[in-house]
């Protein structure tokens, strides 16, 4: 999860997704699902910053990469602060997966209703 300038999202939002896949594409990450989460007032101001955009993205990258991720982090204008998570293969998979369902518009599918019984014969 990154929190980023909510000022520059709002003015380039196409620009700042690009910088963030082009941040991970740095470290040779590859991107599964991406959006944008939440934006708002901080608990306390960062760098200046009293709003920031909370940007979702998971990905899947070499662990070996995470010092080089985090320096590129520190290092990018746009990113206020970053947060680096490691799920289990299949709570990865269902978080990502609902949330490409979230950012495409579409409602996560939910599990077909049981069939009514049939009626009885009299």
């Amino acid at each position: 999860m990154f929190v980023l300038d909510s000022g520059k999202f709002a003015t380039d939002p196409q620009g700042t997704e690009g910088a963030i896949r082009d941040l991970l594409g740095r470290c040779d990450a590859e991107i599964v699902s991406s959006a944008p989460w939440q934006e708002g007032k901080l608990a306390f101001p960062i760098d200046g910053n009293k709003k920031g955009l909370h940007y979702l993205v998971y990905f899947k990258m070499d662990g070996s990469k995470v010092e080089d991720f985090t320096r590129q982090c520190h290092l990018s204008e746009l990113v206020i602060r970053h947060m680096l998570l490691s799920h289990s293969p299949k709570l990865f998979d269902l978080m990502s997966h609902s949330l490409a369902q979230h950012a495409s518009g579409g409602a996560p599918e939910a599990p077909a209703p049981a069939a009514a019984p049939a009626p009885a014969a009299v």
